[in-house]
């Protein structure tokens, strides 16, 4: 049998992709998604209102306050898991802004009227541009806004759980002193 040069090649693929999640493994945070936003200012809000709440005020993110923006729509089940959070947070006198996108009107609505509303302004991202602007991959996602409207986490998936605990509420408690 002779030795073909393309032989090698599926055994050097494979090692490839064994490198490359040895390298994914092995980083500072392993269970992290970086995001590009994070230092950055705040990309633009949606200007559209959900119909019947109130719009996001174009100031929103630049108040003196720190502010939640989360992404969220009435079909997605992660986000009705973290809705009791959400309305836990606003309790505690933390403002949030709430970004429906890619969901209809009539749903997202009624979804809110029905288990309450958590959000200081609601916008309407039936398209997704504005998500896509933040750089969200899937619903929920949050962010923390500094006083001055820089981003200073991102939290992807719900806020439930340990994880929810270990590393959002310490981010939350560190941007609020």
């Amino acid at each position: 049998m002779r030795f073909k040069p393309l032989m090698l090649a599926p055994p050097l693929i494979f090692a490839g992709f064994v490198a490359l999640a040895a390298i994914g493994m092995f980083r500072e945070n392993p269970d992290g998604l970086p995001s590009t936003l994070v230092g950055q200012q705040a990309p633009a809000l949606p200007e559209k209102a959900l119909a019947g709440f109130p719009a996001v005020a174009p100031d929103e993110l630049t108040s003196g306050e720190v502010t939640l923006v989360n992404f969220w729509a009435s079909w997605c089940p992660p986000c009705r898991a973290e809705h009791p959070k959400l309305l836990e947070l606003q309790a505690q006198g933390v403002p949030i802004v709430g970004v429906n996108f890619k969901d209809t009107e009539s749903a997202a609505t009624k979804y809110l009227r029905d288990s309450a509303n958590p959000f200081v302004g609601v916008g309407f991202d039936p398209q997704g541009r504005t998500a896509i602007d933040w750089g969200v991959t899937a619903p929920p996602e949050t962010f923390i806004v500094g006083r001055d409207g820089t981003v200073l986490f991102r939290f992807a998936g719900p806020l439930v759980g340990s994880d929810y605990e270990q590393r959002f509420l310490p981010a939350l408690e560190k941007a609020r002193k």
